[in-house]
């Protein structure tokens, strides 16, 4: 085993909490914590008087801070359905209602405009934007559809979009092939295999995930390089048996394997081939996404 994939193993299992440690695989965004975990979704009309308090211990825990955790409360809440299209949002009421200053308010909107969630307007105020303003590629959107009334529909369009980007770019990395990322790739495999091995969920997420970003990134397609966050969340808030990344076995790792092998003799249709066959779907849902077809 290289000394890079025995460093990312021993840094996944150093904590008790089942967080990773410091290590080559935290350079990578990841889930911070079981659904169980999440601050619920409130309610705006009615809520508990003391929303504000929990949002506020709840950030402290997450290590959001207050701003983090006032943008993760409002996506989630427009995200759901309880605060609708054109609804305005007055600063003054959020301030109140979650107990937080108007510059969190203030910058905490901000971000939610950024993300196509809420405009701003003179004379006008804040409000929500319908979903069809939404950006629906941004990670923290995924997330909250993932895990709102909406969960269903977010995991079939990430797979069906997964289906079409990753084996395109398993093709094109085919021709980009580097010592020094091959050797990274065979890493995850390794570590993959290590940690089904030892029944390690947690690492073997995170090296899948690095896999296939990584995959992407080396595929020499700039705007498909900027999609490799997209499959880093469905990999992360997939929670379902959409693909065989979702369920760690050994015909799912041959596959990865499969994939390294083809990208090192440079055979772009059978590393587009090996990554069709591991995004196949379950018989469940097969209905997600086609068969895979002959080439």
């Amino acid at each position: 085993m290289s000394t890079l994939a025995h460093t990312m193993m021993t840094a996944a299992r150093s904590t008790d909490s089942g967080l990773a440690g410091p290590g080559e695989l935290d350079r990578y965004p990841y889930a911070e914590g079981p659904v169980a975990d999440r601050v619920g979704t409130p309610a705006w009309d009615g809520g508990e008087p003391e929303l504000g308090r929990v949002s506020r211990r709840a950030a402290a825990s997450r290590g959001r801070g207050l701003h983090g955790q006032l943008v993760q409360q409002l996506g989630q809440m427009i995200v759901s359905g309880d605060l609708g299209a054109d609804r305005p949002l007055v600063p003054e009421e959020i301030g109140q209602r979650f107990e937080v200053s108007r510059t969190v308010v203030r910058e905490s909107l901000r971000v939610l405009e950024a993300k196509g969630l809420v405009s701003a307007r003179p004379n006008v105020g804040t409000r929500v934007r319908p979903v069809s303003d939404w950006n629906l590629l941004d990670p923290d959107i995924i997330e909250w559809r993932a895990f709102g009334p909406q969960r269903d529909d977010q995991r079939r369009e990430l797979s069906e979009l997964r289906w079409t980007i990753e084996p395109l770019a398993a093709r094109l990395a085919a021709g980009h092939g580097r010592e020094e990322v091959q050797q990274r790739l065979c890493d995850m495999v390794e570590i993959m295999s290590h940690a089904m091995a030892q029944g390690d969920a947690l690492t073997y997420a995170r090296a899948d995930t690095e896999f296939h970003s990584l995959l992407i990134q080396i595929a020499g397609n700039r705007m498909l390089e900027h999609l490799s966050g997209i499959v880093s969340a469905a990999l992360q808030v997939s929670g379902g048996p959409v693909t065989a990344c979702d369920r760690p076995n050994e015909t799912s790792l041959a596959q990865h394997a499969r994939i390294v092998d083809a990208l090192g003799t440079g055979d772009g249709t059978a590393a587009e081939t090996a990554m069709r066959q591991l995004l196949t779907v379950h018989p469940e849902v097969e209905r997600v996404v086609p068969a895979p077809r002959e080439h």
